[in-house]
């Protein structure tokens, strides 16, 4: 039985498809390079997700995203599958985990790999780059195929850390929640090891670095602002002081400063999901120009392409829990929410319920509160300028098919 089919087996009471309404998007600015760039979409018309991903896969010889990589096919992993299925019927968060890597969609972020491709194939490779490191066939080079599994691997280990339980006291109950913590943990420290050995293995020393500060990034954003008693993030009380968010724009190795952004929407929100995502795909991407030998002002253009295109990603993903229709919880340090504590500053009891447990908030009240207010356009213009943003870096990149194919999963995320 192949791993995919163990997984399939495992994971076969979820949901396959998530609800994500398609709808044609027009950019909020006239500029011309951007409605040049919405023109060469394919046939005019605006791809669904997995039509996109799709194409972009055939353009850069990259099959099926994450389930292809080499590494999932080894006997390590495969024993994980194997004992995933002693979890059914848990509720353990491993399994939703195991539900968002499996299943096509928005919700995850399988594709981040195939982008950092897309992005080393649309920037091309200097001349002085070895014949024998070049993947002709693909357009994009060795080692940037194998920073791209890297990039895989490193956000794969995040979620599934992220999916341990903190037991605050070990009852005869516990046991199924203790193993699930294990496989977590293990099978997480596993890709992760594998990610710094593959990483290793390309001999760049300032790579390694590079990625090595992504590393910490991922570490610090759990760190970032109140939590509760299971360590899931909540948001910081309001600040009426507005914040310019400068500092989070830049690229750079050192360790950014946290403490000022907390209370503003728009800061808090960016610092949480730069810390917690544009990190890894903004530096992947600047890494993939790295290898290729382009200058630093073009690493810092892949960067900033990366880190919106991940904030756009997130601020798509935030507003689908407000759907409506839609019930259960969602992620109280989502956009629509910060958004519309801080224009209600009285409103931040009901998110301090959560203190104890998060399972206390009524998420049908704030629910049903955000939909009544300003939160969610507020969010769709937040995603709009970061797609802008990531659409003007693509746009000083020569024109060819991987560039329509990103441009094709921008476009993708604006259905909503």
């Amino acid at each position: 039985m192949s791993f995919r089919q163990l997984l399939h087996r495992v994971v076969l009471r979820a949901p396959k498809n998530i609800y994500c309404p398609t709808s044609a998007y027009r950019y909020s600015s006239t500029d011309s390079r951007r409605q040049q760039q919405q023109q060469n979409i394919s046939h005019a018309r605006k791809p669904d997700w997995n039509r996109a991903v799709s194409e972009a896969e055939k353009i850069v010889g990259y099959p099926t995203s994450f389930l292809s990589l080499r590494w999932l096919l080894s006997d390590e992993i495969a024993n994980v599958a194997l004992h995933l299925r002693k979890l059914v019927g848990s509720n353990h968060p491993l399994l939703k985990t195991a539900k968002g890597l499996l299943y096509n969609g928005k919700n995850n972020m399988q594709a981040w790999g195939l982008i950092v491709l897309l992005v080393s194939k649309a920037a091309g490779h200097t001349a002085d780059i070895p014949d024998m490191e070049q993947d002709k066939a693909a357009g994009v080079l060795h080692s940037q195929r194998a920073l791209a599994e890297v990039t895989e691997m490193m956000r794969t280990s995040h979620l599934l850390h992220k999916g341990m339980v903190n037991l605050q006291k070990v009852t005869e109950d516990a046991g199924d929640m203790m193993f699930g913590n294990k496989i977590a943990l293990l099978s997480g420290d596993y890709l992760l090891s594998n990610s710094c050995s593959e990483l290793a293995g390309l001999r760049n020393q300032e790579l390694v670095e590079l990625m090595s500060s992504v590393v910490r990034d991922l570490a610090e954003a759990e760190f970032v602002g109140p939590r509760d008693k299971q360590n899931n993030p909540l948001p910081a009380k309001p600040n009426a002081e507005k914040m310019e968010i400068t500092q989070l724009t830049e690229n750079g190795i050192e360790p950014m400063v946290v403490s000022d952004a907390l209370g503003n929407p728009v800061a808090e929100w960016t610092l949480r999901n730069v810390l917690n995502a544009g990190s890894l795909l903004g530096k992947s991407c600047q890494g993939a120009l790295k290898l290729a030998g382009h200058s630093i002002q073009l690493q810092e253009q892949g960067y900033k392409f990366g880190k919106h295109l991940a904030l756009a990603w997130q601020a798509c993903l935030d507003r689908e829990p407000f759907i409506p229709g839609t019930t259960g919880s969602f992620s109280l340090v989502s956009a629509p929410v910060m958004f519309h504590i801080h224009e209600n500053p009285e409103f931040y009891s009901e998110i301090e319920k959560g203190m104890e447990r998060i399972s206390d908030v009524d998420y049908e009240l704030i629910r049903h509160a955000v939909q009544a207010g300003s939160s969610l356009e507020k969010t769709k213009v937040l995603q709009i300028e970061h797609s802008n943003a990531a659409l003007d870096v693509l746009n000083q990149l020569p024109h060819s098919d991987a560039r329509t194919a990103l441009g094709n999963i921008i476009a993708a995320m604006q259905d909503l």
